[in-house]
């Protein structure tokens, strides 16, 4: 019974909604566990940048998708979720970094997370790109050179981040900031 089943809510459009939904639903929670894990509460004007810089990251991305019609599929709507989520997860890490600079006080809990925050995303955004580097090996030459570059973009910014951090530390820690 288990076979048909499947085979029934795969090609049943309602059910296929109410996967999808789910299957956004779960990526939302996912996505609120790591915000509070890597950033915990968010400050006003972090929730106004994510907000404002969402809607046109999402204008942005979907003109550069239309070249690629016909390869809109289930992967393609994960991938381009996963995207914006890591591009909010970037935007989110970039304004907790240009606070530090602002921040009298400093914890140690912020340092750890400042430090994992840009490890998982420098990493994950390293993995995406490999990922892309593949498809394009095995000449898969479709969306994936967009998601590519978007990534390669994400881990430079990545990287910029952690250099901020860096220099913010030193000039914390020197006798003459």
């Amino acid at each position: 019974q288990f076979y048909p089943s499947v085979v029934y809510l795969t090609k049943s459009s309602p059910s296929l909604a109410v996967l999808y939904i789910q299957a956004f639903v779960f990526v939302l929670i996912l996505a609120k566990i790591v915000r509070k894990v890597f950033f915990g509460r968010l400050r006003a004007a972090e929730t106004e940048h994510l907000i404002e810089r969402s809607w046109y990251a999402v204008t942005e991305t979907c003109l550069a998708f239309t070249v690629f019609r016909e390869d809109f599929s289930p992967w393609f709507v994960a991938m381009f979720t996963m995207l914006l989520f890591m591009k909010s997860f970037h935007w989110l890490a970039e304004d907790r970094i240009d606070y530090m600079e602002r921040s009298p006080v400093i914890t140690w809990v912020f340092h750890i997370r400042a430090i994992a925050m840009v490890l998982v995303l420098g990493t994950v955004d390293a993995l995406f790109i490999h990922h892309a580097y593949r498809k394009l090996l095995m000449n898969v030459f479709s969306v994936n050179i967009v998601f590519g570059f978007e990534y390669a973009i994400l881990l430079i910014s990545t990287v910029s981040t952690f250099a901020k951090y860096l220099l913010h530390s030193i000039d914390m820690q020197s006798a003459n900031p």
